[in-house]
Formats: C-alpha cells, sequence, structure tokens
C-alpha cells in the first residue's frame, strides 16, 4: 500500500549476474536521494517489497527460481506494490517479453546491453511518477480527512438540533429530557442485542429521540389533561404519530427520514391493533418496533401525572406478557438479553420524582395511554 508519509526514496534491483548487479546500483546512486537494494533472485527481493514500501522495482528478466516476469506479476498482484513502477531488463529484440510483462502493467524497459544514460534517465522518470503518486495520495488523504471532519461537524449539529426539537416538544408534556435519554439509550441496547451494524445502532438511538416530537401539535387540554382521556381527546392524542411524521418527513438527511418513521410508528403494534395505521408484524419498520419496547417500558417504570412509576420487574412482566401482541418477540427478547445495560442506565439516567418501589396499579387506561 502507497503511504503518504515521506520516507526515503528506495530502489530494489534484481540480477542474478553480480557484475550487472553492481552496474545499475552505481547508475542508480549516481542520481542521488536513492537508497538502493540489490538482490540476486526474485523471492528474497518479494519478501523485501512485501515488508517495506519500495519506490521502484528494476529486475532482470531471467532469473534462478521465479523469472522477472512472475515478479512484475506478483507485486502487481499485491496491493501494497500494486503501484509501485516496474521496470524490466530485457535484450532488445525480446518482443515476446515485453508484450507479456506489458499486460502485467510494466512501466518501462531497460535494454541489453547496458546504457548508462538509459539506466539514468528512465530512472529519474520513474521515481518522478512516484514522487507524483505519493503528492497525490497526500492529497487525497487530506481531502478525506477534511470531508470526514466536515461530515462529523453536521452530524453533530444535525443531532444537536434533533435533541433541542425534542425537548422543546417535552417542555409542554410532563415527560422530561432523561425520559428522551434513556429512551434512545434503551433503544440502541435492543439495536445492539439485535446485531444490527454499528453504524445502524447509532442511527436508531438519535432517532429515539424525536419518537414523540409531534406532541407539539397537541393542544394542552389533551397533553396536559392529568385524568383518563376520553376518546375524543385520546383520538386527538394519537395525531402526534402523524404530525412528528409532517414534522421530521421529506428531508435528505438518514437520521432525520428514520426519525420521521420512528415518530409515525412507534405506537404500531406487532399483531396489527395499533396506531395510527394499524401496520402489522415486519409491515412497521424495524426503528418503530424497537422504539415500541424501549418507550413503553421507560414510561412505565416512570412517574406520571396520570400514574405511579411501576417497578421494574413489573414492567418486565408486561413486555413479557405482551410479546407477540403488542411488541415484536425479536425486540423483547434483545432488549432482555441487555437487561443489565437497562438497569445501567435507568441507574444513571433518574428522574427525582420517579419512585421505582411504588406498588402499580392494574393495567387501565390511562395505563394504556402510556403504554400504548
Amino acid at each position: 500500500m502507497l503511504h503518504a508519509a515521506a520516507h526515503p526514496t528506495a530502489v530494489v534491483i534484481v540480477d542474478d549476474d553480480p557484475l550487472a548487479l553492481e552496474l545499475l546500483r552505481d547508475l542508480v546512486a549516481e542520481i542521488g536521494g536513492a537508497e538502493v537494494f540489490c538482490f540476486g533472485a526474485a523471492e528474497p527481493a518479494l519478501e523485501w517489497c512485501r515488508s517495506h514500501d519500495p519506490d521502484l522495482v528494476i529486475t532482470d528478466y531471467q532469473l534462478p527460481g521465479l523469472s522477472g516476469v512472475d515478479l512484475a506479476r506478483l507485486l502487481r498482484e499485491d496491493a501494497r506494490t500494486a503501484q509501485v513502477p516496474l521496470m524490466v531488463v530485457t535484450a532488445l529484440d525480446d518482443r515476446a517479453v515485453r508484450y507479456q510483462v506489458l499486460g502485467l502493467g510494466l512501466n518501462d524497459f531497460l535494454t541489453k546491453p547496458i546504457d548508462a544514460a538509459e539506466v539514468r534517465a528512465r530512472t529519474r522518470n520513474m521515481l518522478a511518477v512516484r514522487r507524483g503518486q505519493r503528492l497525490l495520495l497526500e492529497r487525497s488523504c487530506n481531502l478525506e480527512r477534511a470531508v470526514a471532519e466536515a461530515t462529523a461537524a453536521i452530524a453533530a449539529r444535525e443531532h444537536e438540533v434533533i435533541v433541542r426539537l425534542a425537548r422543546a416538544a417535552e417542555h409542554r408534556d410532563w415527560e422530561t429530557g432523561m425520559h428522551v435519554l434513556r429512551v434512545s439509550r434503551f433503544a440502541g441496547i435492543v439495536a445492539r442485542q439485535l446485531g444490527l451494524p454499528a453504524a445502524e445502532q447509532e442511527l436508531i438511538a438519535k432517532a429515539a429521540t424525536m419518537h414523540d416530537v409531534g406532541k407539539i401539535g397537541v393542544p394542552d387540554s389533551v397533553l396536559l389533561k392529568a385524568g383518563e382521556l376520553d376518546d375524543a381527546e385520546f383520538e386527538i392524542m394519537k395525531r402526534h404519530t402523524i404530525i412528528g411524521h409532517q414534522i421530521l418527513g421529506g428531508s435528505d438527511s438518514e437520521l432525520l427520514r428514520m426519525a420521521a418513521d420512528v415518530a409515525l410508528t412507534h405506537h404500531e403494534r406487532f399483531d396489527g391493533s395499533g396506531y395510527p395505521h394499524g401496520r402489522q408484524g415486519a409491515a412497521i419498520p424495524l426503528c418503530g418496533r424497537i422504539v415500541a419496547v424501549a418507550d413503553s417500558f421507560d414510561a412505565l417504570t416512570s412517574e406520571r401525572p396520570y400514574k405511579n412509576a411501576w417497578p421494574a420487574a413489573l414492567a418486565w412482566d408486561f413486555l413479557r406478557a405482551h410479546t407477540g401482541g403488542r411488541f415484536d418477540p425479536e425486540c423483547v427478547a434483545a432488549f432482555e438479553r441487555g437487561a443489565q445495560e437497562v438497569a445501567d442506565v435507568r441507574a444513571a439516567l433518574t428522574d427525582s420524582r420517579d419512585a421505582a418501589d411504588t406498588p402499580a396499579p392494574e393495567p387501565s387506561p390511562s395505563t394504556e395511554r402510556t403504554a400504548a
């Protein structure tokens, strides 16, 4: 592999004729600025090239064991040395050999008998090619690094806007920023236990923070009601899923697109009895099925104006009892595999008003409002 970092120029010469080897070494050394490494056979030269970073390889065609053509082929097949300039030394009229090595990506030839001026000129040219390669790589690396830094900065700003928007929604509600953080962490745990790629885990965790942003559009008379919602009020409350999707949808951002899916589908149920569209099973995006588990567990174990916080054990029982109904069985199983992580998150991100040891009431319409 070509490295952009500055290093001494290295030229490898391979020839089984000691006199020819010495002549080529002296001619290359006359150019200056290059360290010359000489080998009498292809095998040790190949081994050296695979563990170092040569700038030019000059090899005779006829060698004991591996030929110069074999060496050229093996160097081109190795990603580390695929771009290293190659020159093969052949007889002036050996066209068959020249055609063969040209097909392997040979850069240039030297002819026998050796001409000093030709060696110096062609070697300078090949080393200039190598310097150009290294300069292009260095610029490419710098550009790649700059793009990565800019992309990371954009992603960080995008996430910050999302979190702030989620918190804006919660300022109208009884939920806290800790709820958003816990649901995000819980969703990440489920995604990790499902074996999703790391990038997708991170995306789901970030998107989960926006699951209830649509509550911005729910009237205070419904959103802040301490008692149970009547049927009409519950229909209004259910619209927060559609409102959230309308707020977040239509973006080119992968994160916002997933957040829109989460907002729309985190109250769908695995058996098709959820809202807003009654989707069932795999028709519900995986991110929505994951957040449904994470959000319900946190809502059950948190205090609300209309309910006490459930002990974690009862919340776990609720998830198990509704596996295959409300919740995707694979998501519940994954959440359970991360039970210790879940406990750690709850311990680290607590709400002072939550009382984990408060006896939980039987499921009722108001509890339904939480876990729906």
